[in-house]
């Protein structure tokens, strides 16, 4: 207590009294401005306004700081809203260089063709499946593809017995946090995957013939399943469950896709429809336009996809029109079969998520890179990759850094022809990007 006062009386800090602390720096303070010349005075002024400049210039950073992540989220949350309707495209086909062909790997092991194959999200694994029933999961390096895991195909009839796959398999898909990979075959069954280590979790049957597509929906562990039963079922793979079949297809399914909505696309091979499928409407919209058996299909973002046909041709789908936005007759060319002139088949169909860049794959000696120009109405044909066989699956890694296809000496579906000289293998190219150039006149640019 302050002398003089009784300790428990109430100093309040509205009081007017001054403490004799106060008044004596008060005293002091006025004593040292007197004696202050008009120089000194100047200086100690300027010291003070720099000094609350700095205050301010830290204050300000300090907001700024707090505001950033605030501002990462909104991107984020606008970047989630254009997805979600099909507007998020990243425009990168025109900075497509032609890969270097040193750099081109191929990965054998498959015995027979290989059917399918998926990368992870992390674009860390591919896995991949065959004619010859086994799957395998590579570890994708930028020098060396290493093989993890291997489990062989089995004998038809030993599916209790053996691990994997006793027949053909078709189709495979991962989901989108890398957890679970389903896998179908010509057996009717589908098999559920520890990703991580490859241990087989479930089956899942009741499709009555060959199981031609999957996909998980993005950001469920909800799968789509499509046969050539002419169904498509739903399951819920973390409840190890089934939910429900929608029919409609004339024709075996030979290709289904999915994204964020609660729906799915499919290829309906010789019935010349492709179908949007309106899972808790238990509804579908029908698309037509191919002339032949359509036989793969991908989104390339909410609201548009890309579909190829052994017609030879390739299709632009937007999801509120019924016929093709583009389409770009005899895309691989044409070959002389028996003396007859014939449109090389699209055998699989690529779409790098959200941009304008597609890629297709035939046994035309080639796998083709696409623009999408337009608005999605038009086909720009970009530069071609040299490659041997059958192409029966593509996919590019969620960066856009690489294309992955799967090669065969025979068609995934079938043995229409061989190609001996193809080997049986995973192809990994990778794709460059064209520097920025400085100035928008520069060559390559437009």
């Amino acid at each position: 207590a302050t002398a003089g006062r009784p300790a428990d009386e109430e100093v309040s800090s509205d009081s007017e009294t001054e403490s004799p602390l106060l008044g004596r720096r008060r005293r002091e303070a006025a004593e040292e401005e007197v004696e202050e010349t008009p120089q000194e005075k100047k200086l100690r002024l300027a010291k003070q306004y720099l000094e609350e400049l700095r205050q301010l210039e830290e204050e300000r950073a300090e907001e700024e700081e707090e505001l950033e992540p605030a501002d990462l989220i909104g991107d984020r949350l606008k970047e989630d809203v254009l997805e979600q309707r099909g507007r998020l495209q990243r425009l990168v086909a025109k900075d497509v260089q032609p890969p270097d062909p040193a750099r081109i790997r191929l990965l054998r092991g498959h015995q027979l063709p290989v059917t399918c194959l998926v990368i992870s999200p992390d674009d860390k694994f591919i896995f991949s499946a065959s004619k010859d029933g086994s799957l395998i999961k590579c570890k994708w390096e930028v020098d060396s593809g290493k093989r993890l895991c291997v489990v062989p195909g089995g004998k038809k009839g030993t599916e209790e017995q053996h691990m994997g796959h006793a027949s053909q398999v078709l189709c495979m898909a991962i989901s989108s946090d890398g957890k679970y990979l389903a896998t179908g075959d010509r057996n009717k069954l589908i098999m559920i995957w520890d990703a991580a280590t490859c241990k087989r979790l479930h089956i899942f049957t009741g499709h009555r013939d060959a199981v031609s597509g999957l996909s998980f929906r993005k950001g469920t562990h909800q799968l789509y399943s499509a046969s050539h039963d002419r169904c498509v079922k739903v399951w819920d793979v973390a409840e190890n469950a089934y939910v429900e079949t929608l029919f409609g297809h004339q024709d075996v399914i030979t290709g289904l896709d999915s994204l964020s909505r609660e729906c799915c696309v499919t290829a309906g091979g010789r019935d010349g429809t492709v179908r949007l499928w309106k899972i808790p409407e238990e509804s579908q919209l029908v698309f037509s336009g191919h002339q032949g058996s359509i036989d793969c299909i991908q989104l390339i973002n909410e609201e548009h996809m890309v579909s190829g046909a052994d017609d030879g041709s390739l299709a632009l789908w937007g999801l509120t029109k019924k016929k093709p936005l583009a389409l770009a007759r005899q895309a691989h060319g044409e070959q002389d079969t028996q003396g007859l002139q014939q449109p090389y088949w699209i055998s699989a169909v690529a779409a790098l998520r959200n941009s304008d860049l597609l890629a297709t794959g035939s046994h035309s000696g080639t796998v083709k890179l696409w623009k999408c120009g337009e608005g999605f109405r038009k086909l720009e044909h970009l530069l071609d990759i040299p490659l041997v066989g059958f192409v029966n699956s593509l996919k590019f890694s969620a960066a856009g850094d690489f294309l992955v296809a799967g090669i065969g000496q025979e068609h995934r579906l079938g043995r229409w022809w061989r190609i001996k000289e193809a080997k049986n293998s995973i192809c990994i190219i990778p794709l460059k990007q064209k520097t920025t150039a400085s100035s928008p006149e520069s060559p390559g640019s437009s």
